[in-house]
């Protein structure tokens, strides 16, 4: 799902709201989200998961093509770990 269909799907369920203020709810959702991962935060929506940023160690890498040596810096990777209820929805469905 991209973000154009999520709004869609927002303003389907809620009639009421005007396209506009869903667009930028779900604008300053999405970047409060991520300006928290930015600063080494954590961010956790219970029943859905958690997002958290773990640091890559830098190391020394091949070029594939090459072979050749390339040091790799350290770097930041985003992490995703679904909740309980995510889990229990996709594989237990009633």
């Amino acid at each position: 799902m991209i973000k154009s269909q999520l709004v869609k799907k927002l303003l389907n369920k809620n009639p009421h709201l005007i396209q506009k203020d869903v667009e930028s709810i779900t604008s300053l959702v999405l970047e409060k989200i991520t300006s928290t991962l930015e600063n080494d935060g954590r961010v956790e929506i219970r029943g859905f998961g958690s997002l958290s940023i773990r640091k890559r160690k830098s190391k020394n890498g091949r070029n594939p093509r090459t072979g050749e040596s390339v040091f790799v810096p350290e770097k930041k990777a985003p992490i995703f770990k679904s909740g309980k209820g995510l889990r229990d929805r996709l594989n237990y469905k009633a």
